[in-house]
């Protein structure tokens, strides 16, 4: 009877808090959930480092794969960032480096160094929504949509997510009409995102397949990118993930365009 009752008053309190996280979250403005997803998704730390592989299936179900290491650096928490990806595998990569300036009141800052040529190519803001390197993935995905860039509203809560819908506010400027994203509750990490064109059919998703705790920031460890109206799919896995490693804001300059980091290697 007593161990009834003790299991009863777990029960009890274990609904209690949760329904306090439940209400907790439900009392936050649209306002402050979209910047604590766009925060968990992409400020994790002061900065950080990953090495990236990635199986990349056409419509045939045919397989290339990419390897490559991402340095990521905030200049200010929620505010302006830089990126640098290093590319290892294939060979016809190799070497390759695409790095951002992202910005928050004008259009990002990206580079792309082509060793086969000894070319530093600039990428133009239009090109933000362009395959990555052959991926299924946009460069966009890399280092993040603007907030303000598109209009949200809050359209299903459940005591799992938030669902979002999420309007541009230029339409021209992109090739979607909208999307949806899935909102953890709980971590704020986003799940989970459908694009829908021009016609309202949904064309592309990206999910976060495998979420883990790294140094306390709940991480995307695996992820996909989907397309349904061309086919294939690109899945990919990070490893070796660390952050507040104390990069330098010099890393992020087009001098190791062409020289990398020794950050690059651990």
């Amino acid at each position: 009877m007593r161990r009834s009752l003790l299991k009863a008053i777990r029960l009890a309190a274990a609904v209690l808090t949760l329904a306090g996280h439940v209400s907790a979250a439900d009392a936050l403005p649209l306002s402050e959930i979209v910047s604590r997803a766009n925060t968990a998704a992409y400020y994790a730390g002061e900065d950080g480092r990953a090495e990236v592989r990635m199986v990349i299936t056409d419509a045939q179900s045919r397989t290339r794969e990419r390897e490559l290491i991402m340095l990521r650096r905030d200049v200010a928490d929620g505010g302006e960032q830089q990126f640098y990806v290093y590319f290892e595998k294939p060979g016809d990569v190799r070497k390759m480096v695409f790095m951002v300036h992202k910005h928050l009141d004008r259009d990002d800052d990206r580079w792309l160094y082509l060793p086969a040529l000894d070319l530093v190519k600039r990428i133009a803001a239009s090109d933000k929504r362009t395959s990555f390197v052959g991926s299924h993935f946009v460069y966009e995905d890399v280092s993040g949509r603007g907030v303000d860039e598109d209009e949200h509203e809050l359209v299903e809560s459940t005591d799992q997510h938030f669902l979002l819908k999420n309007t541009p506010k230029d339409p021209a400027g992109v090739e979607f009409s909208f999307y949806n994203v899935w909102i953890d509750r709980v971590t704020f990490l986003p799940r989970k995102a459908e694009y829908y064109d021009k016609e309202g059919r949904k064309y592309r998703a990206v999910e976060a397949l495998e979420v883990r705790t790294i140094q306390g920031h709940p991480t995307v460890v695996r992820s996909r990118a989907k397309d349904f109206a061309g086919g294939g799919e690109t899945v990919a896995e990070f490893l070796d993930i660390s952050y507040d490693i104390g990069l330098s804001d010099t890393i992020f300059t087009e001098r190791y365009l062409r020289r990398p980091p020794r950050e690059i290697r651990k």
